[in-house]
């Protein structure tokens, strides 16, 4: 059992973070197998194509994908801890992708292959600027890929932060980080399970660590970064799904299709600007919309610092049939 031991200090300074390096990794990953997700299913079989065609042409990139996707050790070049929380930029973490030096990542593509469900021929690791050409790989993936996506995905994240921020006030460590993955689970005092295989306990500085949602609906890892970054990555809670088509149900009729649609997507708590993101709105419309629910009494607002999170009272949720 793999453990992350963390101070009252450590605690008290963690936090979330957004990382697009992340997100590309697990687009990479997804892109790289069969489907697994069905909330992927559309995404996959338009990106699937374009993906191998890339492929192709280059030997190091598909060797390297084929690696990363049927592995249990993800090299640490391309998990690298975010370093700016929220704001975090792809581009500052690509630069520490590239960083890496050759020897240090053909050691880490070794471990990979001891570690692999797959026979791999080597022989596309040659050359020299290993971690270059993997950070021109990830940011052709993230442009061709995952941009024109982001929007949606950004979304499904900052709900999930905004749901475990919730729980964090309310309850503490503990409850924000159940259920985070699998395997992840608080044990005894001062310790976050990570994993089930056996490794030696790490130890999180006072400076703290971050907690990394994805839009993929499995696959978690751990990242660190000598002498004292760390951060789980783990899969965000519900699905970055594209807008649904309108229903043709009492409940649309009753309040109208926007508003119903708004009062099903607080099945979980969310902010005026993660609605109109994720259900293609604008701002002003859909802030509209909430007042009238809210006068309505089928939904309550609760400010957490600048931010006001919407949720559904007991009438919304019984009008859903929640």
């Amino acid at each position: 059992m793999a453990l992350l031991r963390l101070s009252a200090m450590a605690l008290s300074r963690s936090r979330f973070a957004l990382s697009p390096l992340a997100e590309t990794l697990g687009s990479l990953l997804a892109l790289s197998r069969p489907c697994e997700d069905p909330w992927l299913a559309d995404w996959h079989a338009r990106h699937r194509a374009a993906f191998a065609a890339r492929l192709e042409g280059d030997p190091f990139a598909a060797g390297l994908s084929r690696l990363l996707s049927s592995t249990k050790w993800l090299p640490d070049h391309v998990v690298i801890p975010p370093r700016d929380g929220m704001r975090t930029v792809l581009a500052d973490e690509l630069t520490e992708v590239a960083a890496a030096e050759d020897d240090h990542v053909a050691a880490q593509l070794t471990v990979s292959v001891e570690h692999s469900w797959r026979e791999h021929d080597m022989t596309w690791l040659s050359g020299n600027g290993f971690a270059a050409r993997t950070a021109e790989l990830l940011n052709a993936v993230w442009h061709a890929h995952v941009l024109p996506d982001w929007p949606r995905r950004k979304a499904l994240l900052e709900r999930d932060v905004t749901y475990r921020a919730g729980l964090l006030a309310a309850y503490g460590w503990p409850r924000a980080i159940e259920r985070m993955s699998r395997r992840s689970a608080w044990v005894g005092v001062d310790a976050i399970r990570f994993s089930d295989r056996e490794a030696p306990d790490r130890v999180v500085s006072d400076e703290g660590m971050f907690f990394v949602p994805i839009s993929a609906s499995r696959g978690s890892w751990l990242c660190e970064a000598p002498p004292d970054r760390h951060a789980m990555v783990y899969p965000a809670r519900g699905r970055a799904e594209p807008p649904r088509e309108p229903v043709d149900c009492a409940l649309d009729r009753l309040i109208g299709e926007n508003r119903a649609t708004i009062l099903r997507q607080l099945e979980e708590p969310a902010t005026s600007s993660e609605l109109a993101a994720q259900l293609g709105l604008s701002l002003g419309t859909v802030g509209g919309h909430l007042a009238v629910l809210r006068d309505a009494q089928l939904i309550t607002g609760e400010r957490i610092g600048r931010r006001v999170v919407y949720r559904r009272t007991g009438t919304g949720d019984a009008l859903t049939g929640a």
